[in-house]
């Protein structure tokens, strides 16, 4: 029971979760895109909003890049750079302990904003209070599981989920048996982000995917009327 368990959750659940991550969003764009949008309560309580969404995106951002760098960097690289399994282990220790502090403390203001705020509570929506509570929940699981790193200084199980990772997208048969005896913490980190994945669509999330990246290399100025030609 307990390995159809591990290979539900983590050998099939996450397929299920990144199809529904990428079709839901595609979706939800083409049919609901004046839904697209964070719904912003800037207006309320501006300045607890401020310092709590700074060091909340700016933790969960370096966080995430952390992840998709560490997590899917083939071993054969950190090799070659000659990064050791127990230097890469204490590097994601380290820096994830940073930005993961960094986001709870703004998670926490947020969370605390949203629901002993009464103006702001009465413009939130049941999907923005569960999103950000849950966001806090990863957040918490994320630092917990510094502890149990800890005490595998040695990197190799930093490596299981390295190679989970990589055999997900690879479609290894095996990549579930790869964390089979991952500490609870852990397991119940990656179930967290997997359904993350599977509420980004239907949430204020994807706002994400909308930043304003292209302001960096816009003109210092923005023509706005041109002027008409005079008739002589």
């Amino acid at each position: 029971m307990a390995e159809f368990v591990n290979t539900l959750l983590f050998g099939v659940y996450p397929y299920i979760a990144l199809v529904v991550l990428a079709v839901g969003t595609v979706i939800r764009y083409d049919r609901e895109p004046y839904t697209w949008r964070s719904g912003s309560s800037q207006m309320l309580r501006r300045r607890q909003l401020m310092w709590g969404s700074v060091l909340f995106h700016v933790g969960v951002l370096l966080i995430f890049a952390g992840h998709l760098v560490g997590l899917l960097t083939p071993l054969a690289i950190w090799e070659m750079l000659g990064v050791s399994h127990g230097t890469k282990q204490l590097i994601a220790i380290v820096l994830g302990g940073v930005a993961g502090a960094m986001g709870i403390v703004g998670a926490t203001l947020l969370v605390h904003r949203r629901f002993f705020d009464a103006r702001v509570r009465r413009n939130s929506s049941l999907a923005d209070s569960l999103i950000i509570v849950i966001l806090w929940l990863q957040l918490a699981l994320g630092l917990a599981t510094i502890r149990v790193s800890m005490q595998h200084l040695d990197g190799e199980e930093m490596v299981k989920f390295m190679r989970w990772a990589q055999g997900i997208f690879t479609f290894d048969p095996n990549a579930a048996s790869y964390v089979a005896d991952a500490a609870l913490v852990f397991k119940l980190h990656i179930t967290l982000g997997l359904t993350i994945f599977v509420l980004f669509p239907f949430s204020r999330l994807v706002h994400m995917l909308s930043a304003p990246v292209r302001y960096l290399w816009r003109p210092g100025y923005q023509v706005v009327r041109t002027r008409r030609p005079t008739v002589e």
